[in-house]
């Protein structure tokens, strides 16, 4: 576990998680990935790479960058903290938390092309995803808001 605080959101905070996911040989159960995808959070983007068994990059973005990527989670910072949160006291995401529940009530996964293909990526991966943000546990997050 990480003891130092992070700020979510911040690079910092998605460069820790890639590099535990990078570490975390039960990431590899889940199969193959090969998607971008951007995390909105209010007005921060973030693009994370994946590729095969690794998260290759994770880098800041734009929302010009959102039209490149297969898929974008978008929520409002309190919903990101709801769900943080959750993972925190839980050790991963309970019912009602996960991203794909969030998806089906709130609808936060978005394709700004509108190219359902690239837009499914998010269902066909969403237990590597899910993993990712999971690991976020062993992280001390503190909150920018």
């Amino acid at each position: 576990m990480n003891d130092a605080p992070i700020v979510f959101p911040s690079l910092e905070w998605f460069e820790s998680l890639q590099r535990m996911v990078n570490e975390d040989a039960s990431y590899r159960q889940f199969g193959t990935v090969d998607a971008q995808m951007g995390v909105k959070v209010g007005d921060s983007i973030y693009i994370v790479a994946f590729e095969a068994f690794a998260c290759q990059g994770v880098r800041a973005g734009t929302d010009y960058d959102l039209i490149n990527v297969d898929f974008f989670l978008e929520m409002a910072p309190s919903a990101w903290r709801a769900m943080l949160d959750d993972i925190k006291a839980n050790g991963g995401a309970g019912a009602g938390q996960t991203l794909v529940s969030l998806d089906m009530i709130h609808e936060i996964s978005n394709n700004a092309t509108g190219d359902q293909l690239r837009a499914d990526m998010f269902f066909r991966y969403n237990q590597s995803l899910q993993h990712f943000f999971d690991l976020s546990a062993n992280l001390n997050t503190v909150y920018a808001d």
